[in-house]
């Protein structure tokens, strides 16, 4: 069998567009953020914690409950997807593509989620449990930013996007300050310890040119081309968007659905 010296050269016109499915994988998140105004009290965990304190269960507690439950076998789809902060991160990388500048500060995102999902048990302790279901809570006629405080409690949590963003370049709020991302990290951390079939990355290392086309793709900033020669596709920052899929002119990347 032929094989392609390493480095080989991918031609321009496979290079000039991305995929349909990125292009409909950019559309979904960035539609994701232009709705955050209407939605953001379902993954704000001030919001959550706040109602728990009163013993109330919110729309913003189910869809984590939903969250949690989905990364048991599509891992960080969500954040690849539908993630409104990783919408607004994909515009800023669009339009100002700026390179990641460190993964030193990953770490800095489990303690964000120890302190505000144990600020979210202890407020559920200290209200004797969980006692009322109001899944609109803070919203009025279901859109988020109407309610009492709504500007203020949806514009905190977009400067913070932002700054980390801007200080640390492409998808810098993922990698530093993200607690969700630590909540699906630790679903697929199970998932993995199990073993049950899940969606998840298989790459033919033979099929390789290094090209290195899907690293360039990756919007977390990983090494795919490494992990693929690795051949070890697995890993905590792997949002499974399928960039690299999209991207390899060889497809030695696939998603697939198996035990692994």
């Amino acid at each position: 069998m032929n094989q392609e010296s390493p480095g080989e050269k991918i031609p321009e016109e496979y290079k000039s567009r991305p995929s349909s499915r990125q292009r409909m994988r950019l559309a979904l998140i960035i539609l994701s953020f232009i709705l955050y105004p209407v939605t953001f009290v379902y993954i704000a965990c001030p919001i959550i914690t706040e109602a728990a304190s009163q013993g109330i269960v919110t729309g913003g507690l189910v869809v984590f409950a939903l969250l949690f439950l989905s990364s048991l076998v599509l891992g960080r789809l969500w954040c690849g997807y539908l993630c409104p902060s990783g919408g607004l991160q994909e515009i800023f990388n669009l339009a100002l593509k700026r390179p990641l500048r460190t993964k030193k500060l990953d770490w800095f995102k489990y303690f964000i989620f120890l302190w505000i999902y144990g600020s979210l048990a202890l407020a559920i302790w200290s209200a004797g449990g969980l006692k009322t279901i109001d899944l609109l809570y803070r919203t009025q006629n279901g859109i988020s930013i109407l309610a009492a405080g709504g500007v203020i409690a949806f514009l905190g949590p977009v400067v913070i996007i932002i700054i980390f963003t801007l200080i640390f370049g492409k998808r810098g709020e993922c990698h530093t300050f993200c607690p969700i991302a630590v909540m699906l990290i630790i679903g697929r951390k199970i998932r993995n310890f199990f073993g049950w079939p899940a969606l998840h990355l298989e790459a033919e290392k033979d099929k390789c040119i290094d090209c290195k086309e899907c690293s360039k793709e990756c919007p977390m900033s990983l090494d795919v081309n490494g992990m693929v020669r690795e051949g070890t596709m697995e890993q905590t920052e792997c949002i499974l968007c399928s960039s690299c899929v999209d991207s390899c002119p060889k497809s030695a990347i696939r998603y697939v659905w198996t035990e692994k």
